[in-house]
């Protein structure tokens, strides 16, 4: 008989420091960085609430590697020395809240917002959408480079681990796109060439950092030019390689089919939890918004959960859920002051009372 793990269950990896659960922070956009990139109060203090707030693990929004790779405002950067400072004070922040600290690694590829860059924007591909010209080989080669003197600048500054952004159509998942990705070099055409720039940096992140350092990568299934089958082929090869610690996979709702009528006899999440995985971790993100919800995602294969929108509304919302079996999110939408008090700043407001309609009241 199985017998799954509970969410109070420390879970190790096979580099770097035990996790003190199986309930971790998502990785969230929210804008209260300097336009340099540099570390905002508002960043520091939303991450190290959640830190306090029982988190095992609390990774920061996406921090672009390239300057051009920016995505949105307030951005968290990690392509310069000049964000040490910031990004040293961050990691001491979250390990004094008892949380082991992650620093997620990015690039907005043809999503990067040009007002903000005062450049054209790069992807895989020339596209005539966005505007966005095709990367040269050697500038790909570039973009591995800075992605691993990212994840060595995240160690120098203290940060216990990396995540490699590899979803959400940004641009390593528009390397993945077998609809679009039909460049003639080594990165391109190919299910294998398209992830070749994946398995470049998993490669080289470990071999830039030390034995304890550790190393996620996030992936999503389905849209963005991204099938099911090139989804499920991917996060095998990935799980059984064997050289991550992690696979974040953002499944956008853990419990849905999938849209793939083929696969739509299970959830998404069954899908992935049915892989070979070996002593690489399984984490799932997608409307967990309740202590059930991430006690189901355990019982369904899942080694632990990464809370988003949950923890915008409770900073605590790991310490309530480890606590409390039936506990739940308050109901949206919420007023501005219960935001403020969970330490959200104005930028992060202003942002999720844009994007997401009926999350705040008074908008």
């Amino acid at each position: 008989m199985t017998i799954t793990a509970a969410l109070s269950d420390p879970l190790p990896l096979r580099h770097g420091p035990t996790w003190s659960n199986r309930i971790t922070l998502a990785p969230l956009t929210n804008w209260q960085s300097h336009a340099d990139g540099t570390l905002g109060d508002d960043e520091y203090r939303w991450l190290t609430m959640r830190a306090g707030g029982g988190f095992g693990m609390t990774m920061t929004c996406a921090a672009h590697v390239q300057a051009t790779g920016q995505g949105f405002p307030g951005q968290l950067g990690a392509w310069s020395d000049a964000h040490l400072d910031g990004l040293a004070r961050l990691a001491r922040g979250i390990h004094a809240g008892g949380s082991v600290s992650c620093l997620q690694l990015q690039h907005s590829g043809r999503r990067a917002d040009t007002a903000l860059t005062h450049q054209r924007a790069v992807a895989p591909w020339d596209d005539a959408e966005t505007g966005a010209r095709a990367l040269a080989t050697a500038e790909v080669e570039q973009l591995v480079q800075d992605f691993i003197a990212a994840a060595r600048r995240a160690e120098q500054a203290g940060f216990q681990g990396v995540e490699l952004h590899g979803a959400h159509g940004y641009l390593l998942a528009q390397f993945l796109d077998a609809e679009h990705n039909q460049r003639s070099d080594r990165y391109g055409g190919s299910f294998e060439n398209r992830n070749r720039i994946l398995f470049e940096l998993i490669e080289g992140v470990r071999a830039a950092t030390g034995a304890d350092f550790q190393l996620g990568l996030r992936l999503s299934p389905e849209r963005f030019g991204i099938t099911m089958p090139e989804s499920l082929a991917l996060a095998q090869q990935v799980l059984a390689g064997g050289r991550v610690d992690y696979l974040d996979m953002s499944l956008w709702d853990c419990f849905k089919p999938p849209q793939d009528p083929a696969f739509a006899d299970r959830p998404l999440i069954a899908h992935f939890a049915a892989l070979d995985r070996g002593a690489t971790r399984l984490g799932v993100a997608g409307r967990i918004m309740d202590a059930a919800t991430a006690a189901r995602c355990l019982d369904s294969g899942a080694d632990f959960v990464l809370i988003g929108r949950g923890a915008m509304l409770h900073h605590d919302f790991a310490r309530r859920a480890l606590a409390d079996p039936a506990f739940r999110c308050i109901e949206r939408p919420v007023s501005r002051a219960h935001l403020v008090a969970e330490g959200l700043g104005p930028a992060f407001l202003n942002y999720v009372s844009s994007t997401w309609p009926r999350f705040v009241a008074d908008d």
